[in-house]
């Protein structure tokens, strides 16, 4: 029998007073998913200001924000996702396998992005790097499930600046890495570079239920540029999202929130059709002319 999406198990979960949620035998409380103290804003305040003195670019290191029980059920489904479903990554610059857009990934991996993509989230990502109206991706366009295995790498790089189908601007990169007991000597560590390429300033070792919040821009320079040195059987798990935003939609947002009613008034219909005819400039200059 076909299994329900999971954002249908946890809407279904919502509704029961226990509101727990069972994957492969693992019950989870839907309260205990993520770090309750995100909707803190004293704790989101504490944490922009760390994001913002942040060197070499803003950006935010932060352990333990999922249930770990979470965290193990999606480091499994690295190994159950069909092959087809992973796309190469190999070139002059990188070694890393990546999860396809639109894979259709495990119910734990699911549910995390589901999590992640959430309103409550988005609120709280908002808040700590200041920046309105973020807009998650469904398809996870650069994001998804990543691996690295021994010898491979992802040279030094700033992300892309836009979305290749919206058009929308990126904004940060959230990143959890799924590595238990891992060792410097391995390599590995996400390294950030400061704008003129000359040096690393910082490093975030890949460690199990670490999390980075990464703001984007054209001099954030990031990677992990040493090839993996790690024992047989080994290799490097993160899970990543990015997040956008429309920085036009301030000068927009007043337009297009209006609703068009069938039955309007004559005279609100010759301004709709005004609107329609008239640059924006000259409607602009109409309405500042009747407030005097």
């Amino acid at each position: 029998m076909m299994s329900l999406p999971v954002e249908v198990e946890v809407a279904k979960a919502l509704i029961d007073d226990s509101a727990f949620i069972t994957i492969r035998g693992v019950r989870l409380s839907l309260d205990e998913l993520i770090e309750p103290r995100l909707a803190d804003i004293a704790h989101l305040d504490e944490l922009r200001s760390r994001m913002q003195s942040a060197t070499p670019y803003p950006h935010l290191v932060v352990q333990d924000w999922f249930n770990p029980r979470l965290l193990e059920l999606v480091r499994e489904e690295f190994e159950v996702l069909p092959r087809d479903n992973w796309s190469t990554q190999t070139n002059a610059y990188a070694r890393v396998e990546r999860s396809r857009v639109g894979a259709r990934m495990g119910p734990a991996s699911q549910l995390y992005f589901w999590t992640i993509g959430s309103s409550f989230f988005l609120h709280a990502l908002s808040h700590i790097s200041g920046v309105a109206d973020l807009v998650s991706d469904a398809h996870l366009f650069g994001g998804g499930l990543h691996e690295t295995l021994s010898g491979g790498s992802f040279g030094i790089h700033a992300d892309f600046d836009r979305h290749p189908r919206t058009a929308l601007n990126n904004e940060m990169v959230f990143i959890t890495y799924l590595n238990k007991d891992w060792q410097p000597p391995w390599h590995g560590a996400l390294e950030l570079w400061d704008a003129g390429r000359k040096q690393c300033v910082s490093t975030v070792e890949p460690e199990f239920g670490r999390s980075i919040l990464m703001s984007h821009g054209r001099t954030h320079y990031h990677g992990h540029s040493k090839p993996l040195a790690v024992p047989e059987g080994v290799t490097r798990r993160s899970i990543a999202a990015y997040y956008y935003a429309n920085r036009f939609a301030r000068e927009d947002r007043r337009e297009a929130m209006l609703s068009t009613y069938l039955f309007a008034s004559r005279s609100d219909r010759s301004k709709q059709v005004l609107k329609q005819i008239l640059p924006p400039i000259v409607v602009s200059a109409i309405k500042r002319l009747a407030r005097r």
